[in-house]
């Protein structure tokens, strides 16, 4: 069983801009992964972005640099 730690979870309105986030952070090399959401959190798309929580500040940047709107950005223990 994996073991639960703070995450830093982005949510987004649509499954467009989930996906063009995903390829955009495998094309610059930014860290995280696709994850379902977590039911603490709603979401329009049901997909969401997961990464360490010290990655914010860096993933609201590249956000506004690509272009992409999220849903929400939290923390929470997943």
């Amino acid at each position: 069983m994996r073991q639960k730690e703070w995450k830093l979870v982005i949510t987004f309105h649509t499954t467009s801009d989930a996906i063009a986030f995903e390829k955009a952070c495998k094309e610059h090399g930014k860290p995280g992964r696709m994850i379902p959401v977590p039911r603490e959190l709603s979401a329009g798309c049901g997909l969401a972005w997961a990464t360490a929580p010290e990655e914010r500040k860096g993933m609201e940047e590249f956000l506004k640099e690509q272009n992409i709107s999220c849903e929400d950005i939290a923390e929470l223990y997943y």
